[in-house]
């Protein structure tokens, strides 16, 4: 555990400490120093990509799989809808509530600046994870991501790459850690709602998880109508709590944009704190720069790997800016003091039981029973390409993980919430690091794909 506490703290700890007035300070990590400089530069070298090719990433998502006779294909919205299924399952409903109860309203805020700095990093990370991917002979079709990109970059043709094979095993863990959350926050959801104990919550996830992932052939097409469905529905009832309460927006944009910038909080010394729980869980909503949805953007079956990159800059947009907001907007358009010292769950719960009545608590239960198998089934595609890049091949290594995943779905719903969240940070700080040795010396390959794509493909 010592060795987890000081991997911790070097990757989210202050690494550098600014003076602030009124005698704060403001504590800035390893992981802010990487991304947002990272987010930066990416948006510069693509000239400003999220704004300016908008409507071309709103045109791609329009196409249709060129070849549907191909061997368990993977159309590039269909991996959008992997990665999305990630990010919307716990994401948005969980990393939102956690940004929020440790960071207050401010939080919100930075999740955006990570949001919008990162769309170009997604679409970097993704175009070259399309360019680097590789036909899986297991599961047909393709794969890749960083421990791909990794490879080719620092070791060429040799077997192996020390640093890829570290990006992959960060990964792995980091998924472990999001089984974890999805079993806490299941559980606590249907304590809320239902009076569940966890520990039946557990069987019960855990076993529904493993008839569904343990067959061989899982096909995430599956997440195709769930994913779709359940975003829209979620979307619908949030926009109907902000649209009722249409007087009370200026006050929450006001409360977000106050607390940001650290005006109630410097005076206590926390305005770190917010800026650090936006991050995080922003980073951990849209994954942008931890190389996690690059895993499913390699998948997609797409003639040009510039457009895998425009949908999965597109998710980032749709995951934090839209979504992010509406379950951040429900939390704050209820009474600050009916959800003074909730965490986690309960904060979301009691907020929509405020919305809607007894019905609000059993629909977010409900809901993230959903969204969580989403999200599971989401990590354990992202998963596919980082065992066999490590172990090669095989089924049995292929089975093993999965039932490691199972496991942590199990542990974390008994698991302290702190904890299971420490564990998800770590992994996805990990990942962040390796996946940054080669994102930005190999951002060049990306901004060329994309001149050619806008001077031969794009449709003017």
């Amino acid at each position: 555990m010592a060795l987890f506490h000081f991997v911790y703290n070097l990757l989210w700890g202050d690494l550098v400490t600014i003076p602030l007035p009124g005698g704060s300070s403001l504590g800035l990590s390893l992981m802010v120093l990487i991304l947002i400089p990272a987010g930066i530069f990416c948006t510069i070298i693509t000239r400003f990509l999220p704004v300016r090719l908008f409507p071309e990433m709103i045109r791609v998502v329009m196409e249709k799989n060129v070849d549907e006779e191909k061997s368990n294909p993977v159309s590039g919205i269909e991996a959008l809808i992997v990665s999305t299924a990630t990010r919307v399952g716990m994401g948005n409903l969980v990393g939102v509530v956690a940004a929020v109860s440790a960071g207050g309203a401010g939080a919100v805020f930075w999740m955006w600046v990570t949001a919008i700095v990162g769309s170009s990093t997604a679409f970097v990370e993704a175009t070259l994870a399309q360019m680097y991917k590789q036909k899986d002979p297991l599961y047909g079709g393709f794969r890749g991501g960083p421990a791909y990109y990794l490879h080719s970059l620092l070791h060429g043709k040799k077997r192996k790459s020390v640093i890829a094979i570290l990006f992959a095993f960060s990964g792995l863990l980091c998924w472990c850690g999001i089984s974890q959350v999805i079993g806490n926050s299941v559980a606590t959801a249907f304590d809320n709602a239902f009076r569940v104990p966890p520990m039946v919550t557990a069987v019960i996830l855990s076993t529904i998880a493993a008839v569904i992932i343990l067959r061989k052939n899982t096909s995430v097409k599956v997440l195709d109508i769930v994913v779709p469905v359940m975003a829209g529905f979620y979307l619908f009832l949030t926009i109907f709590v902000i649209i009722n309460n249409f007087r009370l927006i200026p006050g929450v944009f006001r409360r977000i944009l106050t607390e940001a910038f650290g005006l109630r909080q410097a005076v206590a010394g926390g305005m770190g704190a917010v800026i650090m729980n936006g991050v995080k869980r922003g980073l951990f909503s849209n994954e942008a720069g931890s190389g996690s949805a690059p895993c499913a953007a390699a998948a997609g079956d797409v003639d040009h790997p510039v457009k895998s990159g425009l949908l999965q800059s597109l998710g980032v947009f749709i995951d934090t800016i839209v979504i992010c907001s509406c379950t951040a907007f429900v939390m704050l358009l209820a009474p600050e003091d009916m959800l003074s010292g909730l965490s986690g769950m309960d904060l979301l719960q009691k907020a929509m039981q405020y919305h809607f009545g007894y019905a609000g608590e059993v629909f977010i239960a409900i809901t993230l029973w959903l969204f969580s198998f989403s999200t599971f089934i989401g990590v354990m595609f992202y998963a596919r390409s980082n065992v066999a890049y490590i172990f090669g091949d095989n089924w049995t290594s292929q089975t093993i993980y999965k039932v490691i995943g199972i496991i942590n779905l199990f542990i974390g719903c008994l698991a302290a919430y702190t904890f299971v969240w420490d564990l998800g940070d770590l992994g996805i700080g990990l990942m962040t690091v390796f996946n940054m040795i080669a994102l930005i010396p190999m951002s060049g390959e990306a901004v060329a794909a994309l001149r050619d794509y806008e001077m031969h493909w794009m449709k003017k």
